[in-house]
């Protein structure tokens, strides 16, 4: 019960971080349009630009973690973690497409200065949103350390970048102010997009590493052997496959065990030894597979391994 316990409250922070970050996407979506209407300064309109965007990405998040929350179905055996994926993939298009939109702006208002006005309510303006930003992307990565979940890692990630950019068009806002440089606005809002488009890039390979079932990392398989081979009676391990799908870690193996151990006691190695990985490991499901030791197991196309099966059934020697 307990267990269970635990995986519906990541599911309950899960969704509560989404509805949230849409919210505050939502609110400084607002305070941001009226200050740049109130400013003209294209740093405030980049920075509003981003919160747009920050709020489509949120809510296709929102989307899609309950989606991927949903439990494993006829269809969908695996579960539904890389609506995730998705997500990741949606999001880095809309953060890749506002940094050419910016890149090209800027070099438009670079050619042609725009003057900034009202510079104390853009200030305010940043100032409130920083505040705001920073206890979103607190409670983001709190979830995120409570359920390993891709699409508020990556949400949490151009949040957190948004207090950067946020800080940058203050920069700007008091370099126009006291140097009297137009065009440093137009200066911070290339910087603004070349950040995003980082962005864009490194939420874009995480989500497409999922999607392909890239393998968990070196020191993680390591752990996995480690623990696999902690087991009294498990001699060595081979086939070690992992993949990470939404909040979910699939890991398979093949635990080598002693030719002349009863198939009970081998089956009773491979039970402890997934409790143990799928205790080690959050939201995990384990297969282990028993060979005895030395055993070279032949890879053979199903066509093949068909009619090996065949002939000893007809010679009365079933597999």
């Amino acid at each position: 019960m307990a267990a269970d316990y635990d995986v519906s409250q990541s599911h309950a922070l899960m969704r509560r971080a989404t509805v949230l970050a849409v919210a505050t996407a939502c609110l400084l979506i607002l305070v941001k349009f009226v200050a740049w209407i109130l400013t003209g300064s294209l740093a405030m309109l980049a920075s509003l630009v981003d919160s747009g965007l920050d709020a489509a990405a949120s809510l296709i998040n929102l989307m899609a973690v309950r989606h991927a929350l949903q439990p494993a179905d006829h269809d969908h055996r695996f579960g539904h973690g890389k609506a995730e994926s998705v997500a990741g993939l949606c999001q880095a298009a809309f953060i890749g497409g506002s940094a050419v939109f910016l890149g090209m702006e800027a070099a438009r208002r670079f050619a042609a200065p725009t003057i900034v006005l009202n510079e104390s309510v853009g200030i305010g303006v940043m100032l409130f949103s920083m505040a705001a930003t920073l206890g979103l992307v607190l409670f983001q990565r709190y979830v995120v350390k409570k359920t390993q979940s891709l699409a508020i890692a990556a949400d949490s990630a151009h949040y957190a970048g948004d207090i950067l950019v946020n800080a940058s068009v203050i920069a700007a806002f008091l370099f126009n102010r006291f140097l009297d440089w137009p065009w440093v606005d137009s200066v911070f809002a290339v910087g603004i997009a070349i950040y995003l488009a980082r962005n864009a890039w490194n939420i874009g390979v995480a989500a497409f590493d999922q999607l392909m079932d890239k393998e968990l990392p070196e020191a993680e398989r390591a752990r996995i052997t480690e623990i696999a081979l902690a087991e009294p009676g498990a001699l060595a391990i081979h086939d070690l496959r992992t993949r990470v799908s939404g909040p979910n870690t699939f890991i398979q193996l093949h635990l080598e065990v002693a030719r002349t151990m009863s198939v009970v006691a081998a089956h009773e190695i491979a039970n402890r030894v997934e409790i143990t990985l799928a205790a080690a490991f959050d939201n995990a499901e384990v297969i282990v597979h028993i060979d005895p030791i030395g055993i070279e197991e032949p890879i053979a196309n199903p066509a093949t391994l068909e009619r090996v099966v065949s002939s000893e059934l007809e010679a009365g020697n079933p597999r």
